[in-house]
């Protein structure tokens, strides 16, 4: 199995160094299975203009010695990027009741992690009224 995706990725290089450079870089081939290529594009655009231009595919496959008859074209957007988390920080009795939690349990480590959760919801500067610090509850004791 290692060898079938390493020869496959051997074969989408090659594949694509005989593309021109703006198609290259919108396609990869994803499988080549009884003289059937499949082509992975990242739109539906992208797709509906390469099943006018499939000659141009075989061509770039036959000259990177990939045999193929015909091609298969599949849909897979990129992956987008996580929006960031809003940080919006916790009401006071969230902080508050996380807080009492974590003082309840003999769990070292599970306490540290409430605290933490606890300081998570805070903005910078607002927990204790100094800028440097973010959280409060974590003062020298």
């Amino acid at each position: 199995m290692i060898a079938r995706a390493q020869w496959l990725d051997a074969a989408d290089q090659r594949f694509r160094r005989h593309l021109p450079p703006a198609l290259a870089g919108q396609v990869r081939l994803a499988n080549v299975d009884r003289g059937t290529m499949v082509v992975v594009v990242p739109s539906p655009a992208w797709k509906a203009r390469l099943r006018m231009d499939t000659a141009l595919l075989l061509a770039a496959a036959d000259a990177a010695g990939i045999e193929a008859r015909s091609v298969t074209l599949k849909v897979v957007p990129p992956d987008a990027p996580l929006p960031e988390r809003p940080g919006a920080p916790l009401s006071a009795k969230a902080r508050a009741t996380l807080e009492a939690a974590a003082q309840s349990v003999a769990d070292p480590d599970l306490k540290a992690q409430l605290l933490r959760l606890a300081a998570s919801g805070r903005r910078p500067g607002l927990a204790d009224g100094n800028p440097e610090s973010t959280d409060g509850s974590l003062k020298s004791r």
